[in-house]
C-alpha cells in the first residue's frame, strides 16, 4: 500500500516536473510573452483581487481574534446542526464564501480549525462546500463580460449555489459515526454572551496588537494569492503558445470533430478558471454546451484556485483530497443543474451561439481601486452584522420553541 502511494506521488511529481520544464523552455524562447502574461497577472491581482479580498481577510481575522465567531457559533448551532451536521461557527465561512468568492471560505475554514473552533471531522465536511465563486464574477465577468448576455446569468449562478447546498447536505453524512454529541443545556442568549466574554477575557490581546496581526496575516495571504495568479497566468500562456501543443490540439479537434477553441478552453480551464471561461466563450459551439462547460469550470475552480486553497488547508490537518474530490463533484453538479434549468426555462432561447465581439478588458483607475476596496469592506462588515442578527433571531426562535415544548 505504501509502495503504491509512493509510486502515485512519484508519477504526479514527474508530470508536474515535465510541465515546469516545458514552461521554462517557453519562457526562455519567448520572454516577451512571459512578461506580458506576468504583467496581466499582476494587473488582475492588484486591480481586482487585492481590493476585493483584503478587507474580507482582515475583518475575518479580527472577528476570530475577538471571539465573535465562537459567540455566533453557539447561537447558530440549532440551525446548522440539523441542516449540515455542522457547528454554528460554520455559518461564517459559508456566508463569506457565497458572497466574496474564491478562496475566502477555505481560508476562514482553515483558520477556524487552527483556532480549534471546529473539529477535524467538522472541518473536513466544511471545506466540501465553502469554496465557491462569487456572484460578481459569474454575473459581471462571465455573463456580461464574456458572453455579453446578462439574461442567461441564472443558468450560471443558480446551478453553482444549488450544487453548494447539495454538497453541504451530502457532506453531513461523511464520518457520521464520529459526530460530536452535545448535551442540551438550558442556556439563553445572555448566558452565551457571558460565557463568550469570560473565554475571550482569558485569552484577549490588545486591540492594536490584534489589528496588526490581522493585517500582517492578511497581507501574507494576499501576496501568496498574487504569486499563484502570476505563476498560472504565465504557465497557461506559455504552454499554449507552443506549436507542438497547438498541433496536438488541432489533431484531437479533427479526430473528435470538435472546435479546437473548445478543447483548448477546457484544458486551460483545468489550470486557470477565468482564462478557460474566456476561451469557451469564444468557441464556435451551441449555447447550452457552452454554458454547461463554463458551469463545470467555475464549479471546479481550476488548479490556480486549488493551489490557493491548499496553501491554507495544508497548514492544518484537514483532508486536502476530500477538498479536490468535492470540487470535481461541484463542477459535475453545476453542469447537471444547469442543464435541468435550461430544459425548464431556456430551451426555446433564440440565441443558439454566442460570438463574443466585445473583448473582456476593463480599464481600471485609482478611483475604481478605492471603490472596490471600500465596497468590499462595507460588504464584509454588513455580512458580519447580518450573521450576528441572524444568530440572535435563530437563538430567540429556538428559545421560544424550547419553552413551548417544556410547557406542553
Amino acid at each position: 500500500m505504501v509502495k503504491k502511494k509512493r509510486h502515485k506521488n512519484f508519477n504526479i511529481n514527474l508530470i508536474f516536473l515535465i510541465i515546469i520544464i516545458i514552461a521554462l523552455t517557453g519562457i526562455i524562447t519567448n520572454p516577451k510573452l512571459s512578461l506580458n502574461s506576468a504583467t496581466a497577472g499582476i494587473n488582475t491581482w492588484f486591480n481586482i483581487i487585492l481590493p476585493s479580498l483584503l478587507p474580507f481577510f482582515i475583518i475575518s481575522e479580527i472577528l476570530i481574534g475577538l471571539g465573535f465567531i465562537d459567540f455566533i457559533g453557539k447561537l447558530l448551532e440549532p440551525l446548522m446542526k440539523p441542516l449540515f451536521n455542522m457547528p454554528g461557527e460554520g455559518a461564517f465561512p459559508i456566508t463569506m464564501s457565497l458572497l466574496s468568492g474564491y478562496p475566502v471560505g477555505t481560508k476562514i475554514t482553515s483558520r477556524l480549525r487552527e483556532e480549534r473552533l471546529i473539529t477535524k471531522n467538522e472541518g473536513d465536511r466544511l471545506i466540501c462546500f465553502t469554496s465557491t465563486s462569487g456572484p460578481l464574477f459569474m454575473l459581471g465577468a462571465v455573463s456580461i463580460g464574456m458572453l455579453n448576455d446578462p439574461t442567461i446569468s441564472p443558468l450560471i449562478i443558480i446551478p453553482h449555489y444549488l450544487s453548494v447546498l447539495v454538497l453541504g447536505l451530502f457532506s453531513s453524512f461523511y464520518n457520521s459515526s464520529n459526530r460530536k454529541t452535545t448535551k442540551t443545556q438550558n442556556r439563553n442568549i445572555f448566558h452565551e454572551i457571558q460565557g463568550s466574554y469570560k473565554i475571550w477575557s482569558k485569552t484577549k490581546k490588545p486591540i492594536g496588537s490584534l489589528i496588526a496581526k490581522s493585517v500582517k496575516e492578511s497581507m501574507d495571504t494576499i501576496i501568496l494569492i498574487g504569486g499563484l495568479i502570476i505563476f498560472y497566468s504565465v504557465l497557461v500562456e506559455v504552454l499554449f503558445s507552443m506549436k507542438f501543443l497547438n498541433t496536438i490540439l488541432y489533431y484531437i479537434s479533427n479526430l473528435l470533430d470538435l472546435d479546437a477553441q473548445l478543447i483548448k478552453g477546457t484544458i486551460i480551464g483545468f489550470f486557470e478558471m477565468t482564462i478557460g471561461c474566456k476561451n469557451i466563450a469564444l468557441s464556435n459551439i451551441n449555447f447550452i454546451n457552452k454554458i454547461l462547460i463554463i458551469n463545470f469550470l467555475i464549479g471546479w475552480g481550476g488548479l490556480s484556485v486549488h493551489s490557493q486553497a491548499l496553501s491554507f488547508i495544508n497548514n492544518t490537518d484537514l483532508n486536502s483530497r476530500l477538498y479536490i474530490i468535492s470540487k470535481f463533484f461541484h463542477g459535475i453538479l453545476s453542469t447537471m443543474f444547469g442543464y435541468i434549468i435550461y430544459l425548464l426555462k431556456y430551451q426555446d432561447y433564440v440565441q443558439t451561439t454566442f460570438y463574443n465581439s466585445i473583448p473582456f478588458n476593463i480599464q481600471y483607475s485609482f478611483s475604481n481601486w478605492i471603490f472596490l476596496l471600500t465596497r468590499s469592506a462595507k460588504l464584509a462588515l454588513t455580512l458580519s452584522i447580518y450573521i450576528f442578527l441572524l444568530s440572535l433571531l435563530v437563538s430567540g426562535i429556538y428559545e421560544i420553541f424550547k419553552r413551548l415544548n417544556l410547557s406542553l
